[in-house]
């Protein structure tokens, strides 16, 4: 005969999982077994013990089902973008590119183009508008040449290389943006005049010199004589333009400027026209170029060094954080606007420029410099008027 078991004894030889994950002091605490007395008239065929597992956690909820609406949501969810470390390399990017003295006056080193006459620099930033848009294109991307050598004798090298390489891809995303696009998709439209076997002349010869009004085929589209032109003209004319006034700005103060457009605005103060009103405009909107870049720099070095981690942020948190930054620069912008004005109005300025004095600190003078700039100019347009005679 089997001996009766001994119930407490099988207790104590069983104990609950659970409770070697538990604190020493709430393993004591908790009931560890708990045991089941045997039926009257059972049979009796071993220990039969019955374990109580207490815990204190909640149970797990369960897993939602893949399918249904609660699937699809989790699905949603996953798909759902969460910020990582994107939008600190983008603001590291903004306080860098905001580094970068961009239409600043740059004082050293010192070079030939700091002591031309700004009266001058004016006439070649006129000129170097007008030329790319009337020369051949062998002229347009002699200027591109020109103004690119120019920049790096110029500029300070980290200044040359970040503007250079800036203005550069916008050039050329312009230009394969025009060159495929002004002709690029083949006219649907078909020609209403009847072939000439029909009206009884002969064909017209094909070309024997190897020319082809099409240039290159990419899948639909393709890239013509005419894209080219147009899009060599206004990837030279953006180039042109945003490295020579670069350049201008750059080499010369805004006292400067101002005082060469003083001196070939102010004929027309005789006709009407308000120059004290433009010169101060130009003067004080040259002066706030440095509060707005140093404003940028400033708002991302401020988030950059709060060292948010951002990858346990959203995608809305983020959002939200850049619209507080774009929020946060305008508002210190219109501060300074608004120290400006306070400052201007208490040294008595009310309003009307005619009344108040500008003093540009700086006087022009003529000299040998300024001869052979002149000369180089004059000698830049005769060879773009003699280059459309010669090719």
């Amino acid at each position: 005969m089997a001996a009766t078991p001994n119930p407490m004894s099988a207790a104590a030889l069983l104990r609950p999982l659970h409770l070697f994950a538990l604190p020493l002091s709430a393993a004591k605490a908790a009931p560890s077994s708990l045991p089941l007395p045997p039926k009257p008239g059972a049979r009796k065929r071993g220990r039969r013990v019955a374990l109580l597992v207490c815990s204190a956690s909640p149970p797990a909820p369960a897993a939602p089902s893949p399918s249904g609406r609660d699937g699809a949501a989790a699905k949603w969810a996953e798909w759902i973008p969460r910020a990582g470390e994107g939008p600190e390399k983008v603001l590291r990017l903004i306080s860098g590119a905001a580094a970068t003295p961009v239409c600043q006056f740059v004082d050293s080193p010192r070079t030939f183009l700091h002591s031309v006459d700004p009266r001058v620099k004016l006439v070649w930033l006129l000129a170097l508008v007008v030329l790319p848009a009337r020369s051949n294109i062998y002229m347009r991307f002699g200027l591109v040449v020109f103004l690119a050598l120019l920049s790096v004798w110029v500029l300070p090298n980290h200044v040359w290389k970040d503007q250079l390489g800036r203005v550069a891809l916008l050039s050329g995303f312009i230009f394969i943006m025009l060159g495929f696009g002004a002709d690029g998709a083949p006219s649907l439209v078909q020609t209403r005049t009847p072939p000439p076997s029909v009206l009884g002349i002969p064909n017209i010869p094909c070309s024997t010199s190897g020319y082809s009004y099409t240039i290159m085929k990419l899948g639909p589209l393709q890239f013509t004589r005419k894209g080219l032109s147009v899009a060599s003209t206004s990837a030279s004319l953006s180039f042109a333009i945003f490295q020579s006034a670069s350049l201008c700005l750059t080499t010369t103060t805004p006292e400067q400027l101002a005082s060469a457009l003083w001196w070939f605005m102010i004929p027309l103060k005789h006709i009407g026209v308000p120059v004290p009103e433009i010169i101060l405009t130009l003067l004080l909107s040259l002066r706030f170029i440095n509060l707005v870049f140093d404003e940028v720099r400033n708002s991302a070095l401020a988030i950059v060094a709060r060292r948010i981690n951002w990858k346990k942020l959203t995608a809305m948190e983020t959002i939200d954080i850049f619209f507080n930054y774009v929020r946060r620069i305008f508002k210190n912008i219109f501060d300074h606007a608004e120290q400006i004005s306070k400052a201007m109005v208490a040294r008595g300025f009310r309003g009307d420029p005619s009344n108040h004095k500008i003093y540009f600190l700086t006087e022009s003078s003529f000299g040998i410099g300024d001869l052979f700039s002149l000369l180089c100019l004059f000698a830049l347009m005769s060879l773009a008027s003699l280059s459309d005679q010669l090719v």
